[in-house]
This record gives structure tokens, sequence and C-alpha cells, in this order.
């Protein structure tokens, strides 16, 4: 094993600086909201509650009308 060389290393690889990867006020309420949809919408199948369910599947469209409420009164990620 004496003559096998190592493989030499690539180059660093240089990634852009991002300062707050959609960390937000705006997108955290949005996915609170989203999350809370999925678990009522899950439970609502696994109990045959078709009104919950359908009612969870709005609640995503209020989450994504709140996230665009919020980003526009200046709680979302600022554009550069």
């Amino acid at each position: 094993m004496g003559g096998m060389s190592s493989p030499s290393s690539p180059a660093p690889v240089q990634h852009e600086h991002h300062d707050s990867h959609g960390s937000t006020p705006a997108a955290w309420t949005t996915v609170v909201i989203i999350t809370i949809a999925f678990i009522l919408g899950t439970l609502a199948v696994i109990w045959g509650n078709w009104p919950l369910f359908w009612a969870s599947v709005g609640l995503c469209g209020v989450a994504v009308i709140v996230g665009a409420i919020m980003a526009k009164a200046g709680l979302g990620k600022k554009r550069s």
C-alpha cells in the first residue's frame, strides 16, 4: 500500500453570504400557521371529520395571505 497516493482535495467552495435565510417574522408566522393547519388536517382525516379537514385546507390559504400582508408591512425579507 506504500505506492498509493492520496487524491488531492478539491478547491474550497465559496458561497454567497446570506444574512437572514428567510428567518423573518412573516416567514415564521406563515410556517407556524401552516404547521397547525397540517396537524389539524391530519387529525381530521384520522377522525373522519371532513368539515375540519376543509377548514384546515382553508387555513393554509389564510397563512399565505397573512404572510404576504406581514411581508408588505415590512416584516419580511428585505429586497436588495
